[in-house]
């Protein structure tokens, strides 16, 4: 098979799904390419309510397909970090599934995800060090931001894998699953998130990502939306809310 990102939604949930087998789901320089584009267009596809990202088989990704970093390192460096930033943007809930290795690229992409949920047995790694190669500042970021320096500095400095245990206790994940649950996890969680307000989704991802330019254009939104009184109604009621605000394009 050749390597690529493949993708299919159902119940207004988009899976994407990272394959390249025969290198542990390494990703290619056609695959980060691929990313955004597709990103892109299931943020306008208004029937796409939340995003799940795995890997085929038992592993989610090992990282960058080193063969990549034979030209040039620092194109391939700009791709990944395109295609990191393409998916913390994109404006739907989004969810890291992951199983076996979840390592340098993978582990970049996997943080860029709102949500993290792992099965027991799944190992993480940031292993710039390894090859000598100078972590992006941006991805650096945005590790600290969810284990902390300390932890992200033990990552970074050693290029260790540590275990989904250790992940859990740092925040680098949210859930451990045991073996065999991990889908129907993903599952119940995803329908919980599309059940939910999007609106209330969007303006959170946002003010929780640290963008503090747009709260006017957010009260905005939820004066002319219709959600917050579809909310209380649906309460009143006793009945699931039917909220009707989508989100079509990034920003």
């Amino acid at each position: 098979m050749e390597p690529q990102l493949s993708h299919q939604v159902t119940d207004s949930v988009a899976t994407v799904v990272i394959r390249h087998p025969a290198k542990r789901n390494a990703m290619t320089t056609a695959m980060w390419r691929a990313l955004p584009p597709l990103l892109d267009a299931l943020a306008r596809d208004h029937g796409v309510r939340a995003l799940v990202l795995t890997g085929e088989g038992d592993t989610f990704c090992a990282g960058a397909d080193i063969s990549t970093l034979k030209g040039s390192p620092e194109e391939a460096q700009a791709l990944a970090v395109a295609a990191e930033e393409a998916l913390a943007a994109f404006p739907k809930p989004t969810l890291a599934a992951v199983r076996g290795h979840c390592v340098g690229g993978g582990a970049q992409l996997a943080a860029a995800c709102d949500l993290r949920l792992a099965e027991e047995g799944a190992l993480f790694g940031v292993t710039p060090a390894k090859l000598g190669v100078v972590y992006p500042a941006s991805s650096t970021r945005r590790l600290v931001s969810l284990v902390g320096p300390a932890t992200a500095k033990y990552l970074l400095f050693t290029g260790e894998l540590i275990d989904a245990g250790r992940a859990l206790h740092t925040g680098l994940v949210d859930e451990v699953l045991p073996g065999g649950d991990l889908d129907k996890r993903v599952a119940d969680l995803t329908r919980v998130l599309v059940s939910r307000s999007q609106l209330t989704q969007a303006a959170a991802k946002e003010f929780a990502d640290g963008r503090t330019d747009r709260d006017a254009h957010w009260r905005a939104q939820a004066r002319g939306s219709g959600d917050t009184a579809e909310g209380v109604a649906a309460f009143l009621e006793r009945r699931q809310p039917r909220f009707t605000w989508s989100v079509s394009t990034p920003g």
